[in-house]
């Protein structure tokens, strides 16, 4: 009986936790949305441990709803708490919060418009960086591009937070789920915020390996066809373990 009641104690402890974030978030907040922010914040450092950005570059965000929950603009991810969440409607207008979201809220919104993700990671990862300089596709140098719905390919530059590249952004991600942004970095999406940033480690470890085989002087790598490609992403569809 003790413990049935320090459970419940610890349960409305939990809710008016929520309750009182929810009233300095200017509405009131959802569980769903408090632990979705949560677990962005903890992606969005994980990018920096990982080396896929540096300092405040790159943005991350989450799908509740019609609510997007998004990295704010030049805040570093560690100081990030939950007083500082960002949230915005799919047209962009801010609903949580007071922090100026990404630059590139216009990226991600394209994505969450024209598709069914629940997340989106944007990075600068260094060699998916490089490759985005050299070709406009990925060459097909690894199976796992079936992964991300077939071969890579690069946006045309423009300038940063603009609508034009969220348009270039979009034909390269065409029956896709990554591609690379010329001079620029990656996008990924997924269904969840792991499955996008899985992509994203994907994408750039594709990247790396590509670099790698293709400096081997006197030697060209090997490259995996369309319909290879295919072929693995049909059976990656099935992979892990079934529920």
């Amino acid at each position: 009986m003790a413990e049935e009641r320090r459970e419940q104690g610890d349960a409305r402890d939990h809710r008016d936790g929520v309750q009182h974030v929810a009233e300095r978030w200017g509405r009131h907040a959802v569980l769903e949305e408090a632990r979705a922010w949560e677990a962005l914040v903890t992606a969005a450092r994980r990018t920096v441990t990982d080396g896929l950005v540096v300092g405040t570059s790159g943005n991350v965000s989450v799908r509740v709803g019609d609510t997007v929950l998004v990295t704010p603009s030049g805040v570093p991810y560690e100081r990030l708490t939950p007083d500082d969440v960002t949230g915005v409607d799919l047209a962009g207008r801010q609903v949580l919060g007071t922090l100026r979201p990404t630059s590139e809220l216009p990226m991600h919104l394209a994505v969450y418009r024209t598709t069914d993700a629940g997340a989106v990671v944007h990075t600068h990862a260094v060699h998916a960086t490089a490759v985005s300089t050299l070709v406009t596709e990925l060459p097909r140098v690894h199976y796992m591009a079936g992964a991300l719905g077939g071969p890579v390919r690069v946006a045309a530059y423009a300038t940063y937070g603009t609508e034009e590249l969220a348009e270039n952004m979009l034909r390269a991600l065409v029956d896709r789920s990554g591609c690379l942004l010329q001079n620029h970095g990656t996008l990924t999406h997924g269904a969840t915020l792991d499955q996008a940033y899985d992509r994203t480690a994907q994408l750039e470890w594709m990247c790396r390996l590509w670099l790698t085989a293709s400096s081997v002087p006197g030697l060209n790598p090997a490259l995996l066809t369309e319909e290879q490609v295919a072929e693995a992403g049909e059976r990656l569809r099935g992979y892990g373990q079934r529920e």
